[in-house]
Parts: C-alpha cells; structure tokens; sequence
C-alpha cells in the first residue's frame, strides 16, 4: 500500500483532522483515508471492513465451552405453556 506525506498543513486544518478522529475514536491515518475517500466520492461505507475495531472481542469457543453454553440454553428452549395463556 502507498503512503503520502502531506507538508504544510495550517494549524486550523491540523486541529480539524485531529479532532474528526478523537471524535470517530479511529487514528488520524484512518480518518484521513476515510475524509479522502468520501472527497473523491470513492469511499463505499457499505463495504467498509470494520473487523479491526472488533479485535478484542474476538475469540474461539473450545469444544468444552461450547457444550457448557448449549446445556445452559436447554432451559431457554422448554416452553412454559401456563405463559401463553
């Protein structure tokens, strides 16, 4: 992937980026390839890959914790019909 160096930037615009990405929580580079993209009308939000602001609550079930989590739905799945009544 390419990169860019951008000089002289007055401080007002500075602040204004920098203030855009504390406001979006994403880092400066981040918000500008978003500010870049939706200028040049090539920026598509509906495909925007947002996986890495998951990271950490990502993970894997081990085969243990997946059958203590299904064991404890079973309640969840009986149908009290006194409920519906």
């Amino acid at each position: 992937m390419k990169s860019i160096t951008i000089h002289g930037l007055d401080e007002g615009l500075d602040k204004s980026i920098r203030d855009k990405a504390r406001e979006r929580g994403l880092s400066i580079n981040k918000t500008l390839k978003e500010l870049l993209g939706k200028a040049l009308g090539i920026n598509n939000s509906q495909t925007h890959d947002r996986r890495n602001e998951f990271l950490d609550l990502y993970g894997v079930w081990s085969a243990e914790d997946s059958a203590e989590f299904k064991k404890n739905l079973e309640t969840c799945e009986q149908i009290d019909s006194d409920d519906w009544q």
